[in-house]
Order: structure tokens, then C-alpha cells, then sequence
């Protein structure tokens, strides 16, 4: 027999889905690039920060899969979660490397940084708490577009709260980890970035 998921937990599915961290890093790093002086140079620069911070994670975390080392693309098994943060940081600080030897745009290479620095906050709260990451870099993210963009970008928080909901409705996060996350991302990415700017 068939189990027909409930409306809420399909919504809540979709937004989860739709609003995943790869899907946020891609848009943040198109929007930045796009307001940088020169929206060319910028855009470029924003599509090698997605190669390395959202395509190659994307791509270890489908391997991963297929060789059984987790069940699913969102790596809800927190134990998991530390074997596969140190590679995206690995692979983001490539990234790093690149820009700062090519003279990538200050914003760009803060963005970058900015994501590293998160990663490396998240890593060992892992280690005993299944804080959300979910939450952290769309909260990341919408204060990176404030200080970087505009103050306005800090009415987009709505989002982070809906994105919340959805991982509390999915059962993979407790309320608190969800708070917690979207406070870290905030706090750590949107410091890291002001200051390096």
C-alpha cells in the first residue's frame, strides 16, 4: 500500500529541496557578481565560486550516495556530515587560492571566504549537534547582500524562516538547530565579509 505524504510535508519537501544550500550559493554568487563595478568580470568570478563551493560538493555528495556512504543529498546522518565537510572546505579553499592568485574583485573573494569561514563554524558544532546548514547559508547569504548590495536585502529573511519551517516539518532539524543555524550563518559570513570588505 501506498503512502500518500500530507500537503504540509510535500510544501515542506519542495522548499527544502528548491532552497537547498547548492541552489542559495548559486544565486548569491550570481547576484554579487552581477553588482560588482564590472558585472562581467563579476559573473565570472561568481560562476568559478559555484564550481568549487556548490558543483563539486554537489558531485561528492552523489558519489557518496552511490557508494552507500549516505542515503541522501541532504546528508542527514549527522556523523556523515563530518566526513564531508572538511572536502567542501578542501574545495572552497581552492577556490580561495585561485582568486587571490588571479586578483579576483575584493567582494568575490570575500563571498568566498565568507563560506569557508561558516564551514569551519559548523564544523565542529557537528560533532555533537546536527545544527542546520540549511539555515545557515541562506542566512549567510542574505546579510552578505546587505552589507555588500544593500540594506534592503535584509527584508529577504522571511525566506530563511520559511526554509526553516520546512526542515523542522521535515523532522530533520529541532527548532533550536534551526535558529541556531540561521544565527551562525548570519553572525560568521556577514562579519567575516564586512571585514575583508
Amino acid at each position: 500500500m501506498t503512502t500518500i505524504p500530507a500537503p504540509e510535508n510535500r510544501t515542506a519537501r519542495a522548499v527544502t529541496d528548491g532552497l537547498e544550500p547548492k541552489n542559495v550559493i548559486l544565486a548569491v554568487c550570481l547576484v554579487l557578481g552581477a553588482a560588482q563595478s564590472n558585472a562581467f568580470v563579476g559573473l565570472a568570478w561568481g560562476v568559478h565560486a559555484i564550481v568549487f563551493a556548490a558543483v563539486i560538493p554537489v558531485v561528492y555528495i552523489k558519489y557518496g550516495i552511490h557508494a552507500g556512504h549516505w542515503r541522501d543529498r541532504h546528508v542527514g546522518q549527522r556523523e556523515r556530515r563530518l566526513h564531508l565537510i572538511p572536502v567542501i572546505m578542501a574545495s572552497v579553499g581552492i577556490a580561495i587560492t585561485t582568486m587571490l592568485l588571479l586578483d579576483a574583485p575584493a567582494q568575490m573573494t570575500a563571498l568566498v571566504v565568507a563560506m569557508l569561514a561558516t564551514l569551519g563554524a559548523i564544523l565542529p558544532v557537528t560533532a555533537f549537534w546536527k545544527i542546520s546548514v540549511h539555515t545557515s547559508v541562506s542566512a549567510g547569504a542574505i546579510a552578505i547582500l546587505a552589507v555588500g548590495i544593500s540594506p534592503w536585502w535584509a527584508l529577504a529573511f522571511p525566506l530563511v524562516v520559511v526554509i526553516g519551517w520546512s526542515r523542522v516539518a521535515l523532522r530533520d532539524h529541532t527548532l533550536g538547530q534551526v535558529v541556531a543555524g540561521a544565527g551562525l550563518g548570519a553572525l560568521v559570513a556577514g562579519a567575516v565579509f564586512a571585514w575583508l570588505t
